[in-house]
């Protein structure tokens, strides 16, 4: 988690700034990927914030013993994986406990991370790697496309405070979903 309270010692955080923590705290990376768990989040992402947990947050997958099955054998042995339905983790799960574990929360779509959010599930950093093409979408980057409904939420989320960038692996320069929308409307 992201300490962004003066009180405990540290800046707030600016933007890119996500991996800032309070090292009471462990750190928590949200990340919105259309395909869940693949290359680029064990590649990159599991390394490059050292994380010991991943938490897929879907429905879809929390329902379907082959999926969540085929998911946990895709990852190495000695990194966790847990799966949730939205609802359930949101009222369950116990984020920032301060068990040593650095955790990768993945939602499939946008609109599973706006649901988390509004059932309780708080964050202030958002990253959106992989949102796959469809023809009512508008292209972001080469591997993000929002449709009005993502971008309705994301504005959402921004308007509570929630930082959104956009990046797919960690060594990408991480655009700020604020300007992207600017230069969209334009």
């Amino acid at each position: 988690m992201v300490c962004t309270s003066e009180q405990c010692g540290y800046k707030t955080p600016q933007s890119g700034d996500w991996l800032l923590v309070n090292l009471q705290m462990d750190l928590t990376f949200v990340r919105v990927d259309n395909r869940l768990v693949h290359g680029q989040i064990l590649e990159g992402w599991v390394p490059f914030i050292r994380a010991a947990r991943i938490v897929v947050v879907d429905d879809e997958v929390a329902s379907d013993i082959f999926r969540e099955t085929v998911i946990k054998m895709a990852v190495p042995y000695d990194i966790e994986v847990v799966v949730y339905s939205v609802d359930e983790f949101a009222s369950d799960y116990h984020y920032g406990d301060n068990d040593g574990k650095n955790t990768i929360i993945l939602f499939q779509n946008v609109a599973d991370a706006r649901r988390a959010f509004n059932s309780g599930f708080r964050f202030g950093e958002l990253n959106i790697g992989n949102i796959h093409f469809e023809s009512d979408r508008v292209c972001c980057s080469s591997s993000i496309y929002l449709n009005k409904e993502d971008i309705d939420d994301l504005e959402f989320l921004v308007n509570d405070g929630v930082h959104i960038e956009l990046r797919s692996v960690p060594r990408d320069r991480p655009v700020d979903f604020v300007s992207v929308m600017k230069k969209i409307e334009n």
